[in-house]
């Protein structure tokens, strides 16, 4: 058996002793902060357990979200656009940008992004790529704000760090929200933040408790329950 090192073995103790109580988002960071942490500068990630029905097409909870203290990281952005906006998209942070051409790059094979955008006409050209980017979660969407009219501002806001977020097949959402080298005050206002989004994102046809459980952990920590 592998050998436990003695931050995960301590981890483990903080956790237990922990686990059962839920903390105010600034008591959560400080708890989070408690735990013995590797050299690196690790991501902070937020989960929400929702109490919606993932089966049901009016109960997807997806959308994105520019974080007002940013989350510290930035995105390989592709545009699909007509010829006039090439320029600008790439002047705007995109890696590469066009129509018909770009579609073809991308079936080919060719996947070094994060993100891909496309303008509403151009859908019918990057349609057939459902296929490809349909199961990394990368087709372009406009309930994502990844199809849009206004590309360039787009490529802008998620080469600069806008995420994405959309629940799993078990009613989950998962989003960063920093990086730990961020203060205090800036991670507690981006999940104040974001928990305010998920709540505006609640389905309308929703009865009952929206959240179950929320918690945060850091790349290689245990969780910490966030009170709603």
């Amino acid at each position: 058996m592998p050998k436990t090192s003695k931050r995960t073995q301590a981890n483990r103790e903080i956790y237990e002793a922990i686990k059962a109580k839920i903390h105010a988002p600034a008591e959560a960071i400080a708890a989070l902060r408690g735990y013995k942490q590797p050299k690196f500068d690790q991501s902070v990630e937020v989960v929400c357990s929702l109490g919606i029905d993932p089966k049901q097409a009016d109960q997807q909870v997806r959308g994105s979200i520019s974080m007002p203290k940013g989350t510290g990281k930035t995105a390989r952005v592709i545009c699909f656009c007509g010829d006039d906006k090439v320029a600008a998209a790439k002047e705007a942070g995109a890696l590469e940008a066009g129509g018909a051409e770009l579609v073809e790059k991308v079936n080919g094979g060719w996947m070094d992004f994060d993100v891909a955008i496309a303008s509403p006409d151009q859908m019918r050209v990057v349609s057939p790529l459902g296929r490809v980017l349909g199961p990394k979660g990368l087709m372009p969407s406009p309930k994502a704000g990844t199809v849009t009219p206004d590309v360039v501002t787009a490529v802008q806001e998620f080469s600069a760090g806008k995420v994405e977020y959309r629940n799993d097949d078990g009613g989950n959402v998962a989003c960063i929200i920093g990086k730990l080298s961020f203060s205090d005050d800036d991670l507690v206002e981006n999940l104040e933040f974001f928990l305010k989004m998920m709540e505006k994102a609640r389905p309308a046809v929703l009865k009952g408790a929206y959240f179950r459980r929320v918690v945060i952990s850091a790349t290689m920590t245990p969780g910490v329950q966030v009170a709603v």
